[in-house]
């Protein structure tokens, strides 16, 4: 007995050594100065600073090494990591083996063309017309810029190498290409200015990213036994529990034991993989969570986050749950978003959208930060578009997520501070000073000075943008390349401006002034939840766009064609496949819902109230016989006329949806076919949801055939 004390102890008093797990399958830097010559590590560690190609022979050196580490680790093959357009991953594993030598044995080789360029087959993939269907050839190229890591599942230990992806003629296939091509367009401009500034010591600017990660865990079980939450990621059904998060007491409550463990082997499997995962805690929805890591550079940031995804699915799995990542897995209650953390750093490490202690840094951060009130207000179609899906449909607006209007909250004091530059007054801060830039009494503010406002899609929050509109499954390269790149124009904007003036303080003043009194509409401080919101943001002329639908023709007009043209982000042809592929998958997501909602209710729903009312009216004559007709059964009556009724409309809603799920194929592909689906289709489904999930409050919950939203979110 004792022993099995000291036992316990012992195992409780386990100290798990963070510092020597994190970054254990990650061929990092590190791994590569002690691995690689120095002269090809320098070579290496300079093309990922500045850019560049590695020589052939140098790739070879490198690609023995990484191969020679993913063996030690347990690695038998390796894939080129990718992320089409599909919005998650995608992988083929090649073997290290070659052909035995003429003693028979098996030799285990990577070269340095493997390393630096794949050749998967690229049909299958979405490519909305840029490339015929039976042009197969689709190439990867090596991401010298995120490191190789490894994967291990039961098909092994994987080495896997971050690459970008392109069809045969270069056009981007992908969503890293169109991302480092914005890092680099961003980094190029912001630079300009840094340097009109006096900054000769930083090289480039980077563009930072940190990316909250909503979720919500079921247990896996009750999860099988809904066709809705199998085939569409959501509820397409469900009444509303008894209790859901009205008393609000799951946000930042005790984390339940099997919810820690999971939370504790995410944490160890995503410190494996270099991924800085810091926060977690409950959401505001029941069975709902929060992963948030720390901020990397924009590309590591992406790769990672869909790391974070993969991992959140793999480890749930382990303890018998499934992580749901649909922004909208259950009505009426909160959905999952993830909050898009944006800022812009030099290499020295000066955060520009950070105040700074002196009149020029702060002149500087001013200028950075009404760049970006122009660059949002000149492109806000092209920011909701950046987050634009289907199931983020069901969350923007919903008083629980930014509306579906892009606006920028500043807070108090920079507002004060702004509208001192714009009417050329004295602002009432610390002390009355006259705001002309660059002088010694123009005011020193602090970072956080104002309470952070929840209800704002793009709101300020010390010393970076949080962007809250990204729906929880979305890849986060696209707000990104819109963010680096609606900002590069207006930082080349000021630069072409600032170059040619006379007098640089007069001229940034002048700047700041105007930039804050043309683009004043785009600041809204107050409650994005109100109704008034949206008819103020009308008066303002704020483009509102609700659906998916409505925002993807932001993505093809000539000011956005011109805009990544120009700094060769995208080119017209890779802006319009896109657009027909966001077109393509919200038909076909819409459509996916319908049939499920179809098969669910021909197949168990209807069969299942056709039972209930059958038994309710054998009841009924029982009850009648056995009493003699003296029994009151009228309660008995109301129940069965009632269910009889909402079975009679749920069974008409249902064959109007399937009449309307026939005629999707005749609708040409792309927007015919979209506008069909959110027009008609949608709103059938909606009337098929009402009858059914009035009838889950009246049927016997033994008969009904799913597990109800009671069973999903409260019983984890």
């Amino acid at each position: 007995m004792k022993n099995c004390k000291i036992k316990e102890e012992t195992k409780m008093s386990e100290v798990l050594n963070v510092e020597e797990i994190f970054g254990s399958k990650v061929f990092t830097l590190g791994k590569m100065r002690e691995r690689l010559p120095k002269s090809v590590y320098k070579e290496v560690k300079k093309i990922i600073d500045h850019g560049g190609e590695l020589s052939l022979a140098t790739a070879d050196v490198v690609a023995k090494a990484m191969k020679d580490w993913a063996v030690e680790n347990g690695a038998t093959h390796y894939t080129h990591w990718f992320q089409p357009l599909t919005g998650i991953t995608a992988e083929k594993h090649d073997a290290f083996v070659t052909h035995p030598d003429e003693s028979g044995k098996m030799i285990m080789e990577f070269s340095g063309k493997e390393l630096i360029k794949g050749e998967p087959d690229a049909s299958s993939f979405p490519s909305g017309g840029l490339r015929a269907t039976f042009e197969a050839r689709g190439y990867t190229a090596w991401d010298i810029t995120s490191p190789a890591f490894l994967k291990e599942d039961a098909t092994g230990v994987i080495l896997c190498i971050p690459t970008a992806f392109c069809s045969y003629k270069g056009e981007a296939l992908d969503k890293k290409t169109p991302l480092l091509r914005s890092m680099e367009a961003v980094s190029t401009q912001a630079l300009r200015i840094v340097r009109l500034f006096g900054n000769t010591g930083a090289t480039k600017v980077v563009a930072s990213v940190g990316p909250e990660q909503e979720y919500f865990l079921v247990d896996r079980d009750k999860y099988l036994k809904r066709e809705d939450l199998i085939f569409a990621g959501r509820t397409l059904f469900g009444a509303p529990a008894p209790k859901g998060q009205e008393l609000e007491d799951h946000y930042f409550g005790t984390i339940r034991e099997r919810i820690g463990s999971f939370m504790k082997d995410l944490n160890i499997e995503l410190w494996k993989l270099g991924v800085t995962a810091k926060t977690q805690h409950n959401e505001v929805a029941p069975a709902q969570h929060e992963l948030a890591p720390i901020y990397e550079t924009a590309n590591i940031a992406v790769d990672h986050n869909q790391l974070v995804m993969e991992t959140m699915k793999k480890v749930a799995g382990r303890h018998g749950m499934t992580c749901l990542l649909h922004e909208k897995p259950f009505a009426g209650v909160n959905g999952s978003g993830k909050h898009n953390n944006w800022s812009i750093s030099t290499d020295t490490g000066v955060n520009l959208l950070s105040p700074g202690e002196t009149p020029y840094e702060n002149a500087q951060f001013l200028l950075f930060l009404c760049a970006v009130i122009k660059a949002v207000d000149d492109y806000q179609d092209l920011l909701r578009l950046s987050v634009a899906t289907a199931g983020n449909d069901h969350r923007l607006g919903a008083n629980e997520a930014p509306p579906a209007v892009v606006s920028m909250f500043l807070g108090d004091e920079l507002n004060g501070v702004l509208e001192a530059i714009e009417k050329d007054i004295p602002y009432e801060g610390a002390e009355k000073t006259q705001m002309k830039l660059g002088v010694d009494v123009l005011p020193k503010f602090n970072r956080d000075t104002t309470d952070r406002n929840r209800t704002s899609p793009f709101a300020f929050t010390g010393n970076k943008f949080e962007f809250r509109m990204v729906g929880s499954r979305d890849s986060i390269s696209a707000c990104n390349v819109v963010l680096n790149t609606i900002t590069a124009e207006v930082f080349k904007e000021v630069c072409d401006r600032l170059e040619k003036a006379s007098d640089f303080e007069l001229a940034v003043h002048d700047l700041i002034k105007e930039y804050a009194t043309d683009h004043q509409k785009i600041v809204f401080n107050g409650n994005g939840y109100a109704p008034e919101w949206e008819k103020e943001a009308k008066r303002r002329g704020l483009p509102i766009l609700p659906s998916m639908v409505d925002a993807i023709p932001a993505l093809t007009t000539e000011k956005a064609v011109k805009l990544f043209e120009s700094f060769d982000v995208f080119s017209r042809a890779e802006l319009e496949s896109r657009a027909e592929i966001k077109y393509e998958i919200y038909s076909k997501a819409i459509n996916i819902e319908a049939k499920t909602m179809i098969d669910m209710a021909t197949k168990q729903i209807i069969p299942a109230v056709i039972r209930y009312t059958t038994v309710l009216g054998e009841s009924i004559n029982t009850v009648k016989t056995a009493g003699e007709g003296l029994i009151d059964v009228s309660v008995q009556l109301d129940l069965l006329k009632k269910a009889s009724k909402l079975l009679k409309a749920a069974n008409s809603a249902m064959s109007k949806l399937s009449k309307l799920v026939e005629k999707i194929p005749e609708y040409e592909e792309g927007r015919d076919r979209a506008v069909f689906c959110r027009e008609k289709v949608v709103p059938a489904m909606e009337a098929l949801r009402e009858p059914v999930d009035e009838l889950e409050m009246i049927v016997d919950k033994e008969m009904w055939p799913m597990p109800s939203y009671g069973d999903l979110v409260f019983e984890v």
